[in-house]
C-alpha cells in the first residue's frame, strides 16, 4: 500500500510541477489564436481589412513556424528545454503586444510572422523533450491529453472576456487593442515564472525523493533501449523516414480544416445568427466544454487499451460530418449544435495523437521529428484561414471553404488508420515500471 501512495504522490507531483506550467503556457499560446478570430469582428473594419488579408495574415503566423520550429526543439533538446520555454515565453508576449500598434496590412503581416516566430517549437519541445523525461509511453496520452485541455479552456476562459472586451475602449485604445496587450502582459510575466518553476531533468528536483528520480531515470532510459533495439534514428534519418512524412502529411490535412475552423468560426457564427459579439463569445463556451470532457475521456482510454490510431481518426469523422453539414444550416441554433460537433471532432484526438512520435522515436530525433510534423502541419494552419477569406472574398460565401476543410478532416482521418499497430514502447519491458510513478 504504501508503494502505491508513493506512486499516486510521485504522479501528482509531476502533474503539479511539469503538466501544470506547461498548461498555463499552452492556454497563452492559444488565447493569440483565439483573441485574434474575435479581434477580427471589429478589427478588420477598424483597419479596413478584408476577408482575404485576414486570413493572409491569420495564416502567416505559421511561416514563422516552419522556419523556426525544428531548430528550436534541437535547440532545446540539446540546450535547456525549461530556458528555451522561458525565453519563447517572453519574447512572443513582446511580439503579441506589437498588434496593439498595427495599422497596414503590411504590419499586420509583419507582426504575425514575428508572433509565429517567436513562439515556434513550444509545443514540439513539451511533446517531445519536456514530458518524454517525466511520464511513460504508458502514461503520456493522460498527459498530453491533460496538457492540452489548454486549448479548450483558453476558449472558455477568453472567449467571454474577448466577447466583452471588444465593446469596450480604455486609454485611447480600443476593445480588440486591449485583447492583445493583456495578452502579451500575461505571456511575459509567466516566462519569468516558468524559467523558475519547471525543470530539465528529475534529478534537477527537490520535489522527487532519490528513489523517484531513479525510478525515473531508468524508466526513460529503458524506453530509449526499446526503441533502439528495433531501430536507431539519427536527426536526419528520422526527418526522412516514411512514418515520419506520412505524419506531417496527416497533420497537414488536420490543422488545415482545425484552424480553419478555430480562426474564422465566430465570424461564420455571426455572419449567420446575427447575435452579439458578447453573446458569441458566452456560447462558445458550450462546444469547448463538450470538447474538453471528450478530450479527458479519450486520452484516458487511450492510455488504459494503448490502442491510438481509432481513438485519433474517429473524432476527425465526426468534426467532418459538423464541418460538411454546417454550410448547408441557415437555422442559428442548428448552426451551433453542429459548431459543437465540429469542435469535438477538430480538437478531441490531439492528446493521443502526440503520443505516436514518441511511440518509435527518442532524444534528439524525436525533437526533429516532432518540430518537422508540427511545421508542416501548421502550414496547413495557413491554407485553412487563407482559402476561407479567399473563398468568402470571391464567392461571398463560405460553403466552397467549409467544404474543404470538411474534406481535409476525411482525408486525415483515413490516412490515420493505415500508421502502424505495433511500435516499440508496447513491448512489455518497456513499460513494466511505468506503475511506480
Amino acid at each position: 500500500m504504501s508503494d502505491v501512495l508513493t506512486a499516486e504522490n510521485a504522479r501528482t507531483r509531476k502533474y503539479l510541477h511539469i503538466i501544470l506550467p506547461l498548461f498555463i503556457g499552452s492556454v497563452l499560446a492559444f488565447l493569440d489564436r483565439l483573441n485574434l478570430a474575435y479581434a477580427a469582428l471589429t478589427m478588420n473594419k477598424d483597419l479596413g481589412f478584408s476577408a482575404e488579408v485576414y486570413g493572409m495574415g491569420a495564416g502567416i503566423l505559421f511561416l514563422g513556424y516552419i522556419l523556426f520550429e525544428v531548430p528550436g526543439t534541437l535547440i532545446a533538446e540539446k540546450w535547456s528545454p525549461r530556458k528555451w520555454v522561458a525565453r519563447i515565453m517572453i519574447s512572443w508576449g513582446l511580439a503579441c503586444a506589437l498588434m496593439a500598434f498595427i495599422h497596414t496590412d503590411v504590419q499586420f503581416y509583419i507582426v504575425r510572422f514575428l508572433i509565429g516566430a517567436a513562439e515556434a517549437s513550444f509545443y514540439p519541445v513539451c511533446y517531445a523533450v519536456i514530458i518524454p523525461r517525466w511520464f511513460s509511453a504508458k502514461e503520456r496520452p493522460t498527459a498530453v491529453s491533460i496538457m492540452l485541455t489548454s486549448l479548450l479552456v483558453s476558449n472558455i476562459i477568453g472567449s467571454p472576456l474577448a466577447g466583452l472586451l471588444l465593446d469596450v475602449s480604455w486609454l485611447g485604445f480600443k476593445g480588440w487593442q486591449m485583447l492583445f496587450l493583456l495578452e502579451g502582459g500575461m505571456a511575459l510575466i509567466f516566462g519569468i515564472i516558468v524559467s523558475f518553476w519547471l525543470a530539465d531533468w528529475p534529478k534537477d528536483v527537490k520535489w522527487l525523493s532519490e528513489d523517484e528520480k531513479r525510478v525515473l531515470a531508468e524508466q526513460y532510459e529503458r524506453e530509449v533501449a526499446a526503441k533502439s533495439a528495433v531501430r536507431s534514428y539519427t536527426v536526419w534519418e528520422a526527418l526522412r523516414d516514411k512514418e515520419v512524412l506520412k505524419l506531417c502529411f496527416i497533420y497537414f490535412m488536420w490543422i488545415t480544416g482545425f484552424w480553419g475552423f478555430g480562426f474564422w468560426m465566430p465570424t461564420v457564427l455571426k455572419s449567420v445568427s446575427g447575435w452579439s459579439n458578447a453573446s458569441i463569445g458566452w456560447l462558445i463556451v458550450i462546444p469547448m466544454a463538450v470538447a474538453l470532457i471528450g478530450f479527458i475521456v479519450t486520452g484516458n482510454s487511450s492510455a488504459r487499451t494503448g490502442e491510438k490510431r481509432w481513438h485519433v481518426a474517429i473524432p476527425m469523422f465526426i468534426g467532418t460530418v459538423g464541418m460538411g453539414l454546417g454550410p448547408f444550416v441557415a437555422n442559428p441554433l442548428l448552426s451551433f449544435i453542429l459548431v459543437c460537433v465540429s469542435a469535438v471532432g477538430v480538437y478531441v484526438g490531439m492528446g493521443v495523437w502526440w503520443t505516436y512520435p514518441t511511440s518509435f522515436l527518442s532524444g534528439a530525433a524525436a525533437a526533429g521529428a516532432v518540430g518537422l510534423i508540427n511545421s508542416v502541419g501548421n502550414l496547413g494552419g495557413w491554407v485553412g484561414h487563407y482559402l476561407v477569406g479567399f473563398v468568402k472574398d470571391r464567392t461571398g460565401s463560405f460553403t466552397g471553404a467549409y467544404l474543404y476543410l470538411a474534406f481535409s478532416l476525411l482525408v486525415a482521418g483515413l490516412l490515420i488508420l493505415t500508421l502502424r499497430k505495433k511500435l516499440p514502447v508496447d513491448h512489455p519491458a518497456s513499460v513494466q515500471q511505468s506503475e511506480l510513478n
